[in-house]
């Protein structure tokens, strides 16, 4: 790895351009989306939840991705999202993940800032990138409707005593999938990216509307979350094709929802750069 994603994302911040994170769960997705990096000639974050790990297995994950970035031969860096335990935090870290996510957001303030620095000061020593969430991004199953949103001083002052990289602020995105379309607060965001260094990071990227991320990013977003639309369109890909299909060699039946989530990030790694 030749840059770190600090590095990156000061750069980024300097172009007023943003990454697309995305999440992997095998083989498959993870294919699909070194491929359409490859394609675009871009770099990208690969990001892998417990969930993946749990199914996988830490050394697999790790190993798994680091193979398929050389063999793609794609700038990526990969990360672990949405760990609440600082445990595997370590593990991943030992494992050499590039970046981290601590996500302390629902508990108060003062413990998610306590734990945070404590990742941070974790992190220091493998140079990794730490990614923490302040304010209330919905997850999958929770309520869309509490809305707290972050604070431009709060985002300054949490930044400051953490000392963490990157941060992912709550503007009105959710995890999932969105009864109607979010409306960002652009405005908000803009104060939040003058108040703090950190990059900042959207989560909940699946069905936001192209014109309101082109302008999440020109107004500092640097790191948009992408899991829920990938994880549909390759099953429903499956589920089209496989009734119509005796095949029993998998090997032949995959590259069908393969092709469908690389065509999916392409057109959105083309929307982002457009912004």
């Amino acid at each position: 790895m030749s840059m770190t994603l600090q590095d990156k994302f000061a750069e980024l911040d300097q172009q007023n351009k943003a990454l697309l994170a995305v999440n992997f769960y095998n083989f498959e997705t993870l294919s699909a989306t070194l491929k359409a990096a490859a394609a675009q000639d871009i770099p990208i974050i690969l990001q892998s939840t417990k969930s993946t790990i749990d199914y996988l297995g830490l050394e697999v994950t790790a190993q798994l991705a680091r193979a398929a970035i050389r063999q793609y031969g794609v700038e990526a860096w990969l990360h672990l999202d949405h760990a609440q335990d600082t445990e595997l935090i370590r593990r991943a870290l030992d494992a050499g993940y590039d970046s981290v996510m601590i996500d302390a957001s629902e508990k108060p303030i003062e413990i998610n800032r306590d734990i945070t620095r404590k990742v941070v000061e974790m992190a220091a020593p493998y140079g990794a990138n730490v990614e923490a969430e302040l304010g209330y991004i919905a997850k999958l199953g929770q309520s869309k409707e509490e809305v707290a949103f972050t604070q431009p001083g709060q985002a300054r002052s949490f930044v400051e005593d953490t000392g963490v990289d990157a941060l992912a602020v709550a503007i009105g995105s959710a995890h999932g999938f969105y009864d109607m379309d979010p409306d960002l607060d652009i405005e908000l965001l803009g104060r939040i990216h003058e108040a703090t260094p950190a990059a900042l990071v959207l989560h909940g990227g699946s069905g936001i509307p192209d014109d309101q991320i082109q302008a999440a990013i020109r107004n500092g977003i640097r790191k948009i979350n992408l899991a829920t639309e990938i994880k549909n369109g390759f099953m429903n890909t499956l589920r089209e094709q496989l009734p119509q299909s005796e095949e029993i060699d998998l090997r032949k039946v995959f590259p069908g929802a393969i092709d469908h989530v690389q065509a999916l990030l392409e057109e959105k790694i083309t929307m982002i750069n457009q912004a």
